[in-house]
This record gives C-alpha cells, structure tokens and sequence, in this order.
C-alpha cells in the first residue's frame, strides 16, 4: 500500500512539474507568460549574447516583449533580424546612421521588426475594425512625431466585448491593456513561421 501511495505520489509531482516547465502552446500563451514577469521599462543600450541574447529579464522596451515571446516559441528574432539586415542591409531603415548591423539592438528598435515581417510576407492589412486583429497578431503603432511602439494581440476581450487586448510594454512593464485603438496604427503582421528554421 505504501509503494503504491509513493508512485502515485511521484506521479503527482512528476505531472506538476512538467506543466510548470512546458513551452506555451501558442504566441498568445508565450505573451500572456509574460505578464507575470516584473519588468522595468529601461531603454538602455546592451551588450549581449547571439544568438538567443537578451536584455536582463527584470529590464525592457515594447520590443523586447515581442522578442521574448517569439522565443517562447523557439523563433530567435535577434538571430533572424541579423542574418536578414546582414545580406539586406539596404532594405532596413537607416534612421540610426548605421553603416553595418549591430547584433546587440537591430532587433530591439520597431521599425527593424516591421521591415523583417514584411520580408517575410507577414504584413496585414491596417483596418479601423477590432475584429481584423486576430490573437498571435503583431501590430505597430505612431505615438507622436518619430516614437513607435509594437505589441502583441491576445484572445482576452475588453471590458464591452469589441476588441482583443493587447499584451505590450509602454513604460509601465509587461502588461495586458485594452490600447488597440489608443494610438495611430502604422503596422499589422501575422508572422508565424512553422519552425525555428523557417
């Protein structure tokens, strides 16, 4: 009786911690992840690690939410936005006055992210409808004068039903805010790759 008691027991815990190490299922989950992770909005410049490089996991901008989750995903945007700007630099903005890429913030400034997905044919129309933003969508936002700002679309509603909010780091960390329409929308992108290769 108490061997069985011990394996179930075991089994028990077993069980508890593979759910509490899976990998999210979906972009959505990845970026609902994220929302439990204290972060403090910091800008600053880093210098880190490629491929899989990233900022201190307490610090971050709008972007880095994207990047991090992708790479709940497996997709490494640090390493795909480097090889792309690497063999296409012409294409990417040159808002920055670069004249060769730079492994440790390419992928963390917007308009980089938007020149990747719409590279890879990821680029969605932009509509004045909420029902044209889908869950796992990336969309892109004017804040003002040259400031922009992305995000991710997630399967929670507002408060009246109409719009998916978006999970996103404006200053205030990782959060889930109803802030579709806060803002001029400037991109709309549905990039999700079959596999990290991809």
């Amino acid at each position: 009786m108490r061997s069985v008691l011990l394996i179930l027991v075991l089994l028990a815990f077993n069980l508890c911690w593979s759910q509490t190490v899976a990998a999210p299922a979906t972009l959505v989950d990845a970026a609902m992840e994220l929302t439990r992770q204290q972060v403090t909005y910091d800008p600053s410049y880093f210098s880190i690690d490629y491929p899989n490089g990233d900022v201190p996991s307490n610090k971050g901008v709008c972007t880095d939410v994207i990047i991090r989750a992708y790479r709940k995903m497996s997709v490494d945007l640090q390493q795909k936005v480097h090889e792309d700007m690497k063999t296409n630099f012409s294409a990417y903005p040159k808002i920055w006055g670069l004249s060769r890429t730079d492994k440790n913030i390419d992928h963390r400034r917007v308009p980089n992210l938007m020149t990747y997905f719409k590279r890879q044919g990821a680029e969605k129309s932009i509509s004045s409808q909420a029902k044209d933003y889908l869950p796992g969508d990336v969309v892109c936002w004017n804040l003002g004068g040259a400031i922009t700002h992305i995000g991710i679309v997630v399967n929670k509603k507002s408060n009246d039903g109409k719009r998916n909010l978006i999970v996103h780091n404006i200053g205030r960390g990782q959060v889930l805010e109803d802030m579709l329409f806060d803002f001029k929308i400037i991109g709309h992108y549905r990039y999700h790759p079959i596999s990290p290769s991809n």
